[in-house]
């Protein structure tokens, strides 16, 4: 099948270089999965902005969020026998997991799309306390109740949760703490009830046991989730055989709840499908891409920070037009366009 994205020309909308560091001392290195909401009749990006500090010789340099809620430095010998250092994104010292980056969330805005900017008076999120010392990432926005809902990763030596925080106006946050203990990622709100109830997709994991698989869960108030349940596995021998997770918050059509999601094999190359939910049952899995929608083929997709990947969390519906926003390669921002009446073909329904 064919890849149906249709990539702005424009591409990559943000680099690295079009945002400036959060601290003295600190460098952009990668943006990475916006989340993507309306509000105030522009398009708002909520960027995840990767950073670390100057390299120093011989030495791993690792930023953290100390209790004090300020970034602290661990360095770490680069030759040091219990330093595994294989891996762009994550180190293992001394039988613990580091990130080599410290990420936070970042807001930028638009009026057509395509040109984005970092408004006055929008401060950037960073993580907070304990189970965000090691930074917030790849943040998800649902809007129902009147108010905007953020999911998104917190990551710490304690391990990868969901925490939720809510706002009405961008600048006051509520927070409501981890929602969903480790391992656990991925974590798209549904915009609409059903059946009174609220609906969550996400990611547990297990290395032992089990898999990245995507779960649904629900709740009478989008903070206490249970009736979890396993949908989607990964498959064999497909394009999704390693792992695969949620996008940003399911489309509602005709034909079900549609979800756009990340599939990834073996050899970590991140692609694009689609999931359609029964509108009355969203534990119900109607169809199911069998080959991707869009796979990394551009320079900017398949070369970066780590490379081949095309991933997503956000998106603009404008009738049966999908404006998707999308990390490339770990490093940029993207957007390409979809049509919901050629993506609903693929699935035969």
């Amino acid at each position: 099948m064919a890849d149906l994205a249709k990539r702005f020309p424009e591409n990559p909308l943000l680099r690295p270089a079009h945002v400036h560091p959060s601290a003295a001392g600190m460098q952009v290195i990668c943006l990475l999965n916006p989340g993507v909401f309306r509000f105030e009749g522009k398009i708002w990006l909520i960027v995840r902005v990767a950073e670390n500090t100057a390299a120093k010789e011989g030495m791993i340099l690792i930023p953290v969020i100390n209790e004090e809620g300020k970034t602290s430095i661990i360095e770490i010998p680069e030759k040091h026998p219990e330093l595994i250092n294989t891996d762009a994104r994550v180190l293992r010292f001394q039988g613990l997991d580091y990130l080599t980056t410290l990420s936070h969330l970042r807001l930028l805005c638009s009026d057509d799309g395509i040109h984005f900017h970092e408004p006055e008076g929008y401060e950037p999120l960073f993580g907070k306390g304990m189970l965000e010392a090691f930074g917030i990432e790849d943040c998800r926005v649902a809007f129902l109740e009147g108010k905007y809902w953020l999911t998104y990763t917190a990551v710490s030596s304690n391990g990868v949760t969901v925490g939720l925080r809510t706002t009405t106006d961008w600048k006051t946050f509520e927070s409501h703490g981890v929602i969903f203990p480790p391992h656990n990622k991925d974590c798209a709100i549904f915009e609409e009830k059903v059946n009174g109830m609220f609906y969550a997709l996400h990611r547990p994991s297990s290395v032992d046991l089990g898999g990245n698989f995507i779960w649904i869960a629900e709740s009478p108030d989008g903070i206490h989730w249970g009736n979890h349940q396993c949908i989607v596995k990964t498959r064999k021998d497909h394009w999704d055989d390693a792992r695969v997770g949620a996008g940003a918050a399911p489309i509602k059509t005709d034909k079900g709840w549609l979800e756009i999601y990340h599939g990834a094999n073996y050899k970590h190359q991140y692609c694009l499908g689609a999931l359609l939910l029964d509108l009355n049952d969203p534990k119900k899995v109607i169809a199911r891409s069998k080959d991707p929608l869009m796979v990394p083929t551009e320079d900017y997709e398949t070369s970066g920070f780590f490379g081949n990947v095309v991933f997503t969390n956000g998106h603009i519906v404008d009738g049966d037009t999908i404006t998707l926003y999308y990390g490339a390669a770990d490093e940029f921002v993207c957007a390409a366009k979809f049509s919901i009446a050629e993506i609903l073909k693929t699935l035969n329904v």
